[in-house]
């Protein structure tokens, strides 16, 4: 009986390997994959997801990007290689949206569960934001969170200057956490920086929300430039001892898509998600927010309490 278990397990993961397949993960709920022990499975360098069937994640890590539709980013003849490569070898939403229009609420809305009533990119002295967040929630669990913010020039900025905007690093915003701000929103780094080392060393937290400064993060620039930089990212994350314990989810995405059309790219990275998996399920924000509190035993925020979660479609 174990060996046919097993043989049914590799059988659907050629499944979601194969050329133009969406099998895996195309239905709005998918069924989870057989419940085979693989206790002792290593990830072999080459394919960063499907290497596990089952694991219970302790390391959830979005990394935010700005102002591209899903054509714009995963679209046939797309700037976008080395994000496309991911998508291809892990999973994606294909049919992901951003909550409103401009960026700051959607921020907002991703971290708490609500816009707040925001509608403009005021900055953190202008509209701050005396409430529940996940960032509160994450330390009253007894959990740690840490902000890694590209070109920051220190702990919990307030200020835009330069290539970094407050707008884009939702924790300044949250006066309830205010003071673990401080020690937690702190400047990213390049290879030898806080969240390289983070990785590295296995020390990062149970929630990690990475913001690319405003080139990077394609706000400023280009779509090629932007995926430069998030494909080496991902293949420091990838290729860190943290990813290979095994435990560590990674989703990327976009704050919203341009004018009246905010269905965006969401790429998920993690042991357990089937190769090629392509879900067309309808995700928003509120999805990736509810889908981190159930991976971290958390409670639902507003709006994510009724939001679809995206576990079932990526085997998380």
């Amino acid at each position: 009986m174990r060996v046919r278990v097993l043989v049914a397990a590799l059988a659907l993961a050629a499944v979601g390997c194969s050329s133009g397949s969406s099998t895996t993960g195309s239905r709005p709920s998918a069924t989870p994959l057989p419940n085979v022990s693989v206790q002792g499975a290593s990830y072999s360098g080459s394919a960063p997801c499907g290497w596990r069937s089952t694991t219970t994640y302790r390391h959830v890590i979005w990394i935010w990007m700005e102002n591209r539709t899903y054509s714009a980013v995963l679209g046939n003849g797309s700037e976008a290689p080395r994000l496309s490569a991911y998508a291809g070898k892990c999973g994606v939403a294909t049919q992901s949206y951003a909550i409103t229009h401009p960026s700051l609420p959607n921020y907002l809305a991703a971290t708490s569960g609500s816009t707040g009533g925001v509608t403009t990119d005021c900055g953190p002295a202008q509209c701050p934001q005396k409430r529940n967040s996940l960032f509160g929630q994450i330390l009253r669990a007894g959990k740690g969170w840490h902000s890694y913010v590209e070109s920051m020039p220190h702990n919990c900025d307030l200020s835009s200057g330069g290539r970094y905007a407050a707008k884009h690093n939702p924790a300044v915003y949250f006066t309830p956490v205010r003071s673990a701000c401080k020690s937690r929103d702190v400047p990213m780094g390049g290879s030898g920086g806080t969240f390289a080392n983070a990785l590295a060393q296995r020390t990062l937290p149970a929630f990690s929300f990475v913001t690319p400064d405003m080139c990077h993060d394609g706000h400023d620039c280009s779509t090629s430039t932007a995926d430069s930089w998030l494909g080496t990212w991902l293949s420091r994350i990838t290729s860190s001892a943290t990813y290979h314990a095994g435990h560590t989810v990674v989703f990327v995405t976009w704050d919203e898509g341009v004018g009246s059309n905010q269905r965006i790219a969401t790429v998920v990275i993690a042991p357990t998600v089937p190769r090629g998996t392509r879900a067309s399920a309808h995700f928003t924000h509120y999805s990736l927010l509810r889908t981190t509190e159930e991976l971290l035993g958390l409670p639902r925020l507003g709006a994510a309490a009724q939001a679809r979660s995206m576990r079932g479609a990526f085997h998380l």
